[in-house]
């Protein structure tokens, strides 16, 4: 049983790409994708403000955004980040 824990240890150990650590690059892409579908977004949403309203009142990019619109945007550009920043790393130009 103790050969069998070890080999798993090992596979899963090889198949775990190094990840780049934070740094302002890694941030910076971060920010640039999250923009970029900001800006998608601004224009690809049909019906802005439908669902309930923010509580708080943000810059004017967000005009007309309502919370359903803010979290598809914040989830959508972080998942491009993480994908960008992770393939980025493992074609190592982080």
């Amino acid at each position: 049983m103790g050969d069998k824990t070890l080999l798993y240890s090992m596979l899963l150990a090889q198949s775990v790409p190094p990840t780049p650590e934070w740094s302002f690059k890694v941030a910076l892409i971060m920010i640039t994708c999250n923009l970029f579908v900001l800006a998608i977004g601004k224009y690809a949403i049909q019906k802005p403000g439908v669902g309930p309203a923010l509580p708080v009142s943000l810059p004017m990019v967000f005009e007309g955004f309502g919370l359903p619109e803010l979290l598809a945007i914040g989830s959508l550009g972080h998942i491009l980040g993480a994908g960008m920043i992770l393939g980025l790393g493992n074609a190592g130009l982080l």
